[in-house]
C-alpha cells in the first residue's frame, strides 16, 4: 500500500507541468480542510482535469487485469490462462473497432468495446456447454482461443476496409493501449464495474479455493462448480471488458502479475486476490508513468507492457520451482 501510495504521488507529480511534492501536499490538505488552494487555476486543472483521472484509470486497469487473471488461472487450475483466454480481449476490441469504423462517439465506442467482450464469452461458454463428453475447463479454453482467433480476423478484416487516413490510425493507436485520453467520464465507466468484478470474486474466494482442489472434489465438497464457473467467468469478464474499453489492449498485465504474486503469497486465492490487485495497480501505474514521461513521445502501454513483460515471465519460468498450486 506505501508503494502504491508513493507510485500514486509521483505520477500526479511528473510530466510536462511539473509540481513539487510539497506542492501536491499542500493542495491536498487546502481540499481536506476546505482552505484555499496555494496552486494556481492552470496546476489545479492539470491535477484535477487530467492526471487525476489518468493515474486513477491506470490503477483501476492494472487491478482489474491482474485480478482476471488470478481467477482465471485459479479457476482452471492454469498458471498460463489469463483475461485473453476466453476471447473477451478479442471480442472487445472487435466492438471497438466496430465503433470508430462507424465513426460512432467515443461513448458507443467504449459500449460497443463492453458488448463485444461480453458477447465473446457467452459465445464461447455457449459452444463448451453445448458439446458434451469431453472435458469441459478443455473445451472452454479451447473455444476461446478459436473465439479469440476468429474476432481478431473480424478486427483485421474492418482495418483492411477503414479509411487509411482517418479511422486507420484511430483503430491502430486504440489497439496498442493507450490512458493518454482518460478522463472524469471514462473513470465513472470504469470504476463502477471493477468494484463490482472484484467484489464478487471477493465474496466467491472461499469457493474458488475449493475449486484448486480439482472439479470433482470441489462437487464432493458441496461447491456448485457449473454455477461457481459462470459467477467468476462474469465477474473477471465485467472486469476486463470494462478495462479494455477504456484503455485498449493491454497484454501481460493478467499473465505476469498474478504469478508475482503467487511468489509472494501462495496460491490460495483468498490472499492472491488483494495481492494481485495491489501488484497489478502499482505495475501499470508505473508503466504508464514511464510511458509518459520518458520521452517526447509518448509509448504506447501494450508495447510497454509486452516489452517488460516478456523477461519477468520467463525469468519466473526459468527460476520459480514453487508448484503454482499444492
Amino acid at each position: 500500500m506505501l508503494i502504491l501510495g508513493l507510485l500514486l504521488a509521483t505520477a500526479i507529480s511528473l510530466g510536462p507541468y511539473r509540481l513539487g511534492p510539497g506542492d501536491l501536499l499542500a493542495f491536498l490538505m487546502a481540499k481536506a480542510t476546505g482552505g484555499a488552494s496555494p496552486l494556481s487555476a492552470a496546476a489545479e486543472a492539470v491535477i484535477l482535469q487530467i492526471r487525476l483521472p489518468r493515474v486513477l484509470s491506470a490503477t483501476a486497469v492494472g487491478a482489474a487485469l491482474a485480478a482476471s487473471g488470478a481467477a482465471y488461472q485459479s479457476l482452471f487450475r492454469n498458471p498460463l490462462v489469463s483475461p485473453d483466454i476466453l476471447g473477451v480481449s478479442a471480442g472487445a476490441a472487435f466492438g471497438a473497432v466496430i465503433g470508430i469504423f462507424l465513426s460512432l462517439p467515443v461513448l458507443a465506442i467504449e459500449a460497443a468495446s463492453f458488448a463485444g467482450g461480453l458477447t465473446a464469452v457467452i459465445i464461447v461458454y455457449a459452444i463448451a456447454t453445448a458439446i458434451r463428453g469431453r472435458d469441459a475447463v478443455l473445451v472452454l479454453v479451447l473455444a476461446g482461443v478459436v473465439i479469440g482467433a476468429l474476432f481478431g480476423a473480424g478486427v483485421g478484416l474492418l482495418k483492411y476496409l477503414a479509411d487509411p487516413y482517418n479511422q486507420l490510425p484511430a483503430i491502430t493507436f486504440w489497439l496498442l493501449g493507450s490512458l493518454a485520453a482518460a478522463n472524469l467520464r471514462d473513470l465513472t465507466n470504469l470504476l463502477p464495474a471493477v468494484a463490482i468484478g472484484l467484489m464478487l470474486l471477493a465474496l466467491l474466494r472461499w469457493r474458488i479455493d475449493v475449486m484448486t482442489l480439482g472439479e470433482e472434489e470441489a462437487a464432493a465438497l458441496g461447491v456448485n462448480t457449473r454455477a461457481l464457473r459462470v459467477a467468476v467467468i462474469a465477474g473477471a469478464t465485467l472486469m476486463t471488458s470494462a478495462a479494455v474499453a477504456a484503455s485498449g489492449i493491454i497484454g501481460w498485465v493478467g499473465l505476469v502479475v498474478p504469478h508475482l504474486a503467487r511468489l509472494v503469497v501462495g496460491p490460495a486465492f483468498a490472499r492472491l486476490l488483494p495481492v494481485s490487485v495491489l501488484f497489478g495497480a502499482a505495475y501499470l501505474l508505473g508503466v504508464d508513468t514511464v510511458a509518459r514521461t520518458i520521452g517526447n513521445v509518448e509509448l504506447p502501454l501494450g508495447v510497454l507492457t509486452a516489452a517488460l513483460g516478456t523477461p519477468v515471465f520467463l525469468w519466473l519460468l526459468a527460476f520459480s520451482r514453487r508448484p503454482a498450486w499444492s
